[in-house]
């Protein structure tokens, strides 16, 4: 009797049958995720740009602000694109996905516990309810999704799915409108800061 080098010999009909429904239950992801890591890359790229606006920006203050509320711009964009790229890879079996969406969600869940805490130790800014939403709520209702929903996949990987790719566009949508609202305020205080300008050399 010969020996099998599959890594799963023991019940090989068997794995064959949990990889198959597997790939099925993903394979009709694959464009939606395809579109949806595409579009965080892009955007990854253009919130670079408003990271170097914020640089040359004496407004924002130090480097806490931009800690708590530029650079969690670019940590939900890279992790919807990662998402995206965890969603479309071959997994033999689902336990496996969930395993990885479960860490994910879990480091996010403690990044964001690190962000609140350098959103009270700033003094540059004061957070209105808008930014408590957009900055802190939604992404921790985001990544909390990524981590319950990861471990009732394997078990109900159809509804669940759909609430993973939810949380993905959700995260699309933080980072869009982060990003935009770090742009206006960029313009509103340089247009500020013009103003006491001209008015400092006018005495």
């Amino acid at each position: 009797m010969g020996f099998d080098l599959y890594p799963y010999s023991i019940d090989r009909r068997g794995i064959s049958i949990v990889q198959e429904t597997a790939t099925s239950f993903l394979s009709g992801w694959t464009n939606f995720y395809v579109i949806i890591g595409s579009a965080a890359a892009a955007l990854t790229g253009l919130t670079f740009i408003v990271i170097t606006l914020v640089a040359g920006a004496r407004a924002l203050g130090g480097s806490d602000t931009v800690a708590a509320f530029s650079s969690p711009t670019v940590v939900h964009f890279c992790m919807a694109l990662l998402i995206a790229v965890t969603l479309t890879a071959p997994w033999p079996m689902l336990w496996h996905l969930s395993l990885l969406l479960a860490l994910i969600g879990l480091a996010c869940i403690i990044y964001m516990i690190i962000v609140v805490r350098r959103t009270f130790r700033q003094t540059d800014y004061e957070p209105v309810l808008e930014d408590w939403l957009w900055h802190i709520i939604f992404p921790f209702l985001s990544y909390i999704s990524f981590f319950i929903s990861s471990l009732a996949l394997p078990t109900y990987p159809v509804p669940v799915l759909f609430v993973i790719a939810a949380g993905t566009i959700l995260l699309l949508f933080i980072g869009i409108h982060n990003s935009w609202d770090t742009v206006t305020y960029l313009i509103i205080e340089r247009f500020r800061q013009d103003l006491q300008n001209q008015d400092q050399e006018e005495l």
